[in-house]
């Protein structure tokens, strides 16, 4: 370009006849005049020319402002969303860093919540377990207890009834008016009570009174009917069976009693036991439902995350799409910017040269000496 306008400078200087021209003529003759104007001839091509490459300049210099405001605009543009996309995929990156820790921890989490839960079920199947076996245990003590008591208190009943009858007619004529049908009754609760209690009562009775009782119950009219032995000559036979059943019915109120304080020791024991196992059981199924609705939190928190790391690697995918198209982009519009800056910078060069050589002193005699007026031709005259 800058070689392409120091050739038209070249072209606008060279000599041309820049002449006025004016014709005239008289009768029966052909006559032609030029006339010139030497001043105009000497200053209208070099103002011309300099004036053209002035106004060049100056539509360059105004090309080269415009061209820098548009490149500084978007240079800033490519600077800021430089910026801003370079920024946005880092932190797209740490949140992606932060979301992967994030969800090995609840993966983690959820995996813990699920064995603590398993735990603590078993837990509580367990301690209701227990629970059940001790109430059915209990439930086992307290009938054969209701069985015991109601046996006792039945036979001590009877031994009380037995006893009653018997000491009313204590005493050897007494015993003889005695019914038969009541020395039978006692015979009979004695060898009932003896037979069914028969565990109890070892230990109790000794040789001897078994031997009586057995021989009351067999025959008990010819027992108090029989002579008394050497021992029993101080006591009457009726003395002994009495003493007999006042020592089985002291035996079985003193079981009684025993059984009755070892039942309330029971269900107390139980009580204590169906407590605790109680307050277990609650505690246990309260850190179930608590675990269990963290766990489910858990899992919706672990989603979510698991969600959002998605949509976060989709945008980082269009950023860094975008930045790498911006930073090409941006690439050629500087290297384009520096092209045109090169050439503008070149035409300008030029087109300054061609000023300088045209106002220099050689032009100017350059130009005297090109358009010299005694070398040009100012009329001329034809006839025929």
């Amino acid at each position: 370009m800058a070689y392409k306008l120091l050739a038209l400078a070249t072209l606008l200087v060279l000599p041309f006849p820049a002449v006025g021209l004016s014709r005239s003529g008289g009768a029966g003759a052909a006559a032609s005049a030029l006339t010139f104007d030497e001043a105009d001839a000497k200053n209208r091509p070099v103002s011309k020319v300099i004036t053209l490459l002035k106004d060049m300049l100056k539509t360059l210099e105004k090309e080269a402002e415009d061209d820098e405001e548009i490149y500084d605009k978007m240079a800033c543009w490519c600077q800021t969303n430089d910026k801003e996309k370079t920024k946005a995929i880092a932190d797209a990156q740490a949140r992606i860093e932060d979301l992967t820790t994030k969800i090995e921890e609840l993966t983690a989490m959820v995996a813990r919540l699920g064995t603590e839960i398993k735990s603590l079920e078993k837990e509580v199947a367990s301690n209701q377990d227990s629970l059940d076996k001790a109430t059915a245990i209990r439930e086992k003590q307290l009938a054969e207890f209701n069985a015991e008591e109601k046996d006792l208190l039945e036979s001590i009943s009877a031994l009380k009834s037995a006893v009653t009858v018997l000491s009313k007619h204590h005493g050897g004529a007494l015993l003889q008016a005695m019914p038969r049908s009541h020395l039978l009754s006692i015979a009979a609760t004695l060898q009932h009570l003896l037979q069914q209690h028969a565990s109890l009562l070892e230990g109790v009775l000794s040789m001897s009174d078994r031997k009586a009782a057995a021989a009351f119950v067999q025959s008990p009219a010819v027992y108090f009917d029989a002579a008394p032995t050497f021992k029993q000559s101080y006591a009457p036979q009726s003395g002994e069976i009495f003493g007999i059943l006042r020592q089985m019915k002291e035996t079985f109120e003193s079981n009684l009693s025993a059984s009755q304080k070892e039942e309330m020791q029971n269900q107390r024991a139980y009580e204590d036991l169906k407590a605790a196992k109680e307050a277990e059981i609650k505690a246990g199924q309260e850190q179930i439902d608590s675990k269990t609705q963290e766990l489910a939190d858990t899992d919706e928190k672990n989603a979510q995350a698991k969600v959002d790391t998605e949509d976060t690697k989709a945008s980082l995918s269009a950023d860094e799409q975008f930045l790498s198209m911006l930073k090409e982009k941006c690439q050629m519009t500087d290297s384009e910017w520096e092209e045109r800056q090169k050439t503008r910078q070149l035409e300008m060069e030029a087109v300054s040269k061609a000023l300088s050589v045209l106002a220099g002193d050689d032009a100017h005699d350059l130009f005297t000496k090109t358009f010299n007026p005694a070398f040009v031709q100012t009329r001329s005259a034809e006839e025929s």
